[in-house]
Order: structure tokens, then sequence, then C-alpha cells
């Protein structure tokens, strides 16, 4: 697993040609269905998790590759997938970790929300996500440890 997630990242860091701070729209849309796979992990709901990343996938088909290569698309679109087709919320979890470090990629790249997005990481699991909102709500853990965490950095 841990060799699919640094694949995954090399793909993304390997490819990713962007201009700092472009802002898209569906880009935007890309990153509302990702905090929505979040919420649902940190409701610890697999099946809405896994219509959540259905959306993801669906929106990351919209993402024209003038904006972000076929490539990249193609690495968030395998990490959502997983999430998608597994009940498992474990899997869930495990697969949410590699994407939401392409999704951190991205953000330092794109302009993915008007209001800042904050980095947040969870140091029981050695893992980050995105956040719409500076309070931990940590998705790795859901219930059993809500606010384990901390905020890593503010991307504006």
């Amino acid at each position: 697993m841990k060799k699919l997630i640094f694949t995954a990242l090399f793909s993304v860091f390997s490819i990713l040609k962007l201009s700092a701070q472009k802002s898209d729209s569906s880009i935007s849309k890309l990153y509302q269905n990702y905090l929505n796979i979040k919420t649902a992990l940190v409701s610890d709901n697999s099946d809405d998790a896994s219509k959540a990343a259905n959306a993801f996938i669906k929106s990351a088909s919209m993402v024209d590759y003038k904006v972000l290569s076929e490539g990249n698309l193609d690495v968030l679109r395998k990490g959502a997938s997983t999430i998608a087709d597994s009940r498992s919320i474990e899997t869930q979890r495990e697969s949410f970790n590699g994407l939401s470090k392409n999704m951190i990629a991205l953000a330092k790249n794109f302009k993915l929300a008007d209001d800042t997005v904050f980095v947040q990481y969870c140091p029981m699991a050695d893992a980050s996500w995105l956040s719409a909102e500076k309070a931990v709500k940590n998705p790795y853990y859901g219930k059993s440890m809500l606010t384990c965490g901390s905020v890593k950095s503010e991307i504006k």
C-alpha cells in the first residue's frame, strides 16, 4: 500500500506543472467533493464516503486536461475509486491518506476556495488532510478521536 501511495505522490509531483494559485471552478468542485469524503469519514459513514468518492470521480472527469493533466487526474481518480469501491471504513481511510497527499499538492498550485484552506495533521495516523475550517475533525479516526490533530498550515 505504501508503494502505491508513493507512486501516486510521485506521479502528481512529477507531472504537476502549474502556476501557483491558479483558479478554476472545476478544481473548486473537486475540492468540495473531497471535503464531502472527509465529512463522511469523520462521521464513520462508509456508505456516504463511497457516494462522495463517486461524486469526486465524476467531478474529476469534468476538469479540462488543459487545466490539470490527464495523468494527474488519473492519480486522483484512482485514489477516490478505492474509497468508492470499498465498504470498509478502514480501507477508505487508508486510501484517503493518499488522496489527501495529492489534494494538498494540488492546493499549493490552485486556489481551491475563496476562504482559507487548512492543512491538518493527525500524529496518531501520521497523515494530513485538507479542511475548510480551522477546528480539527479527524477523518482517520472519526468519532473515536474526533479532535486529534492540529493545523499544520494555511493556504490562502
